[in-house]
């Protein structure tokens, strides 16, 4: 497969510390990659240099060759949604829903046919309640954005944190959305998560950041979920252990 994705060197340093230190991070076209680590890890760094949110002090970030910060070509063939920050709170749902059809050449029968897709994912408290974005709950805020994402059917989806502020039934229902996805769609996603489960149900590979770095990097597998509780429950076990001791 080809690498759709492609990072070198990539190093972000805040106040004198460094919080992304990435030297060589490749993913292949139609792979779900899963990104897991603790809060602080650098998970959100890595996607908003990613996106081009903000600059890193060196290093780069190509999507299908297009180097992220020199060109904005690679926004036509990805989707993402990191937290509220992307939406336009002073639009009601359907007016954004709209916003983005139009963007990308929708037309409102075929926008329409899109959102009824999604209709069991909103539970009737998102479409035709002309509440703006803003007034919404944070996890309905979440459900706009990630719907908002995938409207115009990208190559490449990123996620940050899509389960967070989810009910534990929404959370599922997603899951299964996502996994359809990268079954039937050869869809590239990059999903950051703190839910273990979730990322191993259909992530094909699961990188964990820790302090910015990468220190794992595997192929899901039948006892990926054990290796990765396992990984986060020895990070803690000596700080537990020296207060047992003293």
């Amino acid at each position: 497969m080809d690498h759709i994705i492609s990072i070198s060197n990539l190093k972000k340093v805040y106040n004198g510390e460094t919080v992304l230190d990435i030297q060589q991070l490749s993913l292949e076209a139609g792979q779900s990659f899963g990104l897991v680590g603790n809060n602080g890890a650098g998970k959100t760094t890595l996607y908003r240099c990613l996106l081009d949110l903000i600059l890193p002090d060196s290093g780069q970030v190509s999507i299908k060759g297009i180097e992220v910060a020199k060109s904005e070509a690679w926004k036509n063939f990805t989707g993402s949604f990191i937290d509220e920050g992307f939406l336009i709170d002073y639009l009601t749902p359907d007016e954004y829903f709209a916003f983005i059809a139009k963007l990308h050449g929708l037309g409102s029968n075929e926008l329409k046919e899109l959102l009824s897709i999604y209709e069991d994912f909103f539970k009737g408290e998102i479409l035709g309640r002309k509440k703006y974005i803003r007034d919404l709950s944070k996890g309905n805020q979440k459900k706009v954005g990630i719907v908002g994402a995938l409207l115009a059917g990208p190559e490449i989806l990123v996620l940050d944190e899509p389960f967070a502020n989810l009910d534990p039934s929404t959370q599922y229902q997603l899951r299964d959305q996502l996994k359809r996805l990268d079954e039937e769609t050869g869809m590239t996603m990059l999903i950051s998560s703190h839910d273990l489960g979730h990322v191993t149900e259909f992530c094909q590979r699961i990188v964990i950041l820790d302090h910015g770095f990468i220190v794992k990097d595997i192929q899901t597998t039948s006892e990926t979920l054990k290796e990765l509780e396992d990984f986060f429950v020895n990070k803690v076990r000596p700080q537990s252990e020296a207060g047992t001791e003293a």
